[in-house]
């Protein structure tokens, strides 16, 4: 079981607009759940090698970054005060740098961007699918949507029969509470006889669990009429129509494979240009504790 001991979110940062939009998301929950936020610049360390003077290169480049490091920091006190934000600079590829932060400062979840010129530009497809997929917490992927004063106040919630779809309930509940969001419940609301009753069923639960939690949520079945296409196209079009603040999805780990890979309808909703943030949660990590997740 995963225990999550650190009061901490990791945002990679290159300083672009897209990263400061993550930024102010992570802000919003740090506010809300009195967690750390904690910068990451990465810069990719092979053009340093076997080049006489790297060190004074090195240098420079940290000055830089700092003095970036420190503006950022100081406008972040004016609109979220009393947020302690710590700052880190590595070296190497992306992907493994921010994984490995993730995992050595044990922090609660990472929070990032997805369109950086530099740096965050290339945790794009199959970075992006690294990032997330190896990330044994929680990673909110941030497009162009900014966040609202109210925060994750429309959740999307999409529900199918894997056993993994039925897992992300909890997150949901975890972040409406705070929040005070409203859970919308969706499926695919097919024809054929057996797979209705066995979604209904499953919807049913969620409802119970929901019930229970005290939680604010609408179901909607999405018919082949007005949402004609695949399940993740649907859901981010279902996303748009209602201005949602956030998509819920697990990522699901591939039978046989030692490495964790999107499966088909994850890697639409991640990748696709809708500009609404979505949180990847791993089906490896559902075993974190959540009063430790954004505690």
């Amino acid at each position: 079981m995963v225990r999550s001991n650190n009061n901490n979110i990791l945002v990679p940062t290159d300083f672009s607009d897209v990263a400061h939009n993550a930024l102010s998301h992570a802000l919003k929950i740090a506010e809300v759940y009195g967690n750390e936020i904690t910068l990451l610049n990465i810069q990719d360390d092979s053009g340093f090698k076997g080049f006489f003077g790297n060190e004074e290169k090195l240098k420079l480049i940290e000055e830089a970054v700092q003095s970036r490091f420190d503006k950022l920091i100081e406008e972040c006190k004016i609109t979220a005060q009393g947020v302690k934000i710590n700052k880190i600079i590595a070296y190497g590829k992306i992907y493994k740098v921010v994984n490995e932060t993730a995992e050595t400062g044990n922090y609660d979840s990472i929070v990032m961007g997805t369109n950086g010129a530099s740096g965050l530009g290339q945790i794009i497809g199959s970075n992006s699918s690294r990032v997330i997929n190896y990330a044994k917490i929680p990673v909110i992927v941030v497009k162009e949507k900014p966040i609202d004063a109210g925060g994750y106040e429309k959740i999307v919630l999409p529900i199918d029969l894997s056993i993994e779809s039925r897992q992300k309930v909890k997150w949901a509940v975890h972040l409406a509470k705070k929040f005070n969001s409203e859970i919308h419940v969706i499926y695919e609301n097919f024809t054929d006889k057996d797979y209705r009753n066995k979604i209904h069923a499953v919807v049913n639960q969620t409802q119970d669990i929901l019930d229970v939690q005290g939680v604010k949520y609408v179901v909607r079945g999405l018919d082949d009429e007005k949402y004609p296409d695949g399940f993740a196209e649907d859901t981010l079009n279902y996303a748009i129509e209602i201005s949602a603040d956030l998509i819920i999805i697990m990522t699901q780990q591939e039978k046989g494979f030692s490495e964790f890979l999107l499966g088909s309808y994850a890697q639409q909703i991640v990748n696709h240009g809708g500009s609404v943030p979505v949180m990847c949660v791993n089906s490896a990590s559902t075993g974190v504790i959540l009063d430790g997740a954004f505690s």
